[in-house]
This record gives structure tokens, C-alpha cells and sequence, in this order.
């Protein structure tokens, strides 16, 4: 299975594919969609579907896994984030890729065991699950692999298999400048 994950932003829109084939995962790609900041607001939301509708395209995920916006500093950020969020969601239902949505706790706590956890503590078990050296950052944001916990059913229903493969889905998105591996 192929997991596509997206951690939506208004300026930078993170993301991770992995593919799990039973108890394997294997990072496929990462990255991040840098969005200009002088831009207006709609061109950077058609960006963002163009760029995840071509990541669904080269890559063929089963489903995509995105990071729910719970809180902004003010109304008007969480419109946008939530803009965004929309964008990358029709770019995958749009390409018949079912979408489940997690918060950061969730995320957080399928990853490490606990829903309060450190960047640093979701780092490090990241580098761990897919054994990757090291991740990334972006200035002081961890880049972080997102996808390959969020397996769906064939009714779509969300389906943890168990809280750690549904945190990696979410995580498999990271916010990393074009890293890629092959196949």
C-alpha cells in the first residue's frame, strides 16, 4: 500500500509517501510545496492542487493521510490553513485517493505512545520506523516522513492498525526541500 501524507500549510505544504507491505515501510519521497508569499491567496491554493494532484500522479498512493488545522494565532490564519487543507483534499478525492484526517495529537501519540510528545521525540522515532539517518529540517521545523499509518478500509472508514502505523502516516509528510528516494 502506497500512503500519501500532507501536513497543509498557506506558504509551505509538507509531504511524505511511504509504501507498507506488511510489517515494512519504505520512505518514498518527501518534501515540501514552497508557496510565494506575494502571490495571491487563490493561485497559491491552485498551486498547492496542482503539486499534490502530480505527487498522486508519479506516485499512485491508496490513500492520503493530511493533517487536521486545530488552532491558528487569529481567524483569519485558520481560514487560510483551512483553505489549504481543502486544496490538498480535492486534489486526492478528485483523483478517486480516499482522504483520512488526524490531529496533531493523534499523529503525535500513534507515533511515540503519548499525544503530548516533543518534535524531538517524534523525530527520533520517525528516523527509527523507516531508518532514515536523520530528518531534515527547514529552518528550526523538523522535516518530518509522514504517511504510513493511515490505512483505510474499502469502505474508507478509518482503520489504525495500531497507533504506531497510524502516526507514521501522518508524519510521513515532511516538510523537507525535494528529498527523494527510488523505488
Amino acid at each position: 500500500m502506497i500512503i500519501l501524507g500532507i501536513d497543509p500549510g498557506s506558504l509551505v505544504t509538507g509531504f511524505g509517501v511511504i509504501e507498507t507491505e506488511g510489517n515494512k515501510e519504505k520512505l518514498l519521497a518527501q518534501g515540501i510545496i514552497r508557496l510565494n508569499p506575494t502571490e495571491s491567496h487563490q493561485n497559491r491554493l491552485r498551486r498547492i492542487y496542482q503539486e499534490i494532484a502530480a505527487l498522486i500522479q508519479l506516485h499512485l498512493p491508496d490513500t492520503c493521510a493530511i493533517e487536521m488545522p486545530i488552532y491558528g494565532k487569529n481567524a483569519q490564519s485558520m481560514l487560510k490553513l483551512g483553505r489549504a487543507q481543502a486544496a490538498a483534499m480535492l486534489a486526492s478525492l478528485n483523483h478517486q485517493v480516499p482522504v483520512t484526517e488526524y490531529t496533531p495529537k493523534e499523529v503525535k501519540k500513534a507515533v511515540t505512545g503519548n499525544g503530548n510528545a516533543s518534535k524531538e521525540q517524534v523525530r527520533y522515532m520517525i528516523c527509527s520506523i523507516l531508518s532514515i539517518a536523520e530528518i531534515k529540517t527547514v529552518g528550526q521545523t523538523p522535516l518530518m516522513p509522514l504517511p504510513s499509518g493511515c490505512v483505510t478500509s474499502t469502505d474508507a472508514t478509518p482503520l489504525l492498525k495500531n497507533d504506531t502505523v497510524a502516526g507514521r502516516a501522518l508524519f510521513g509528510q515532511i516538510r523537507v526541500e525535494s528529498f527523494n528516494k527510488s523505488r
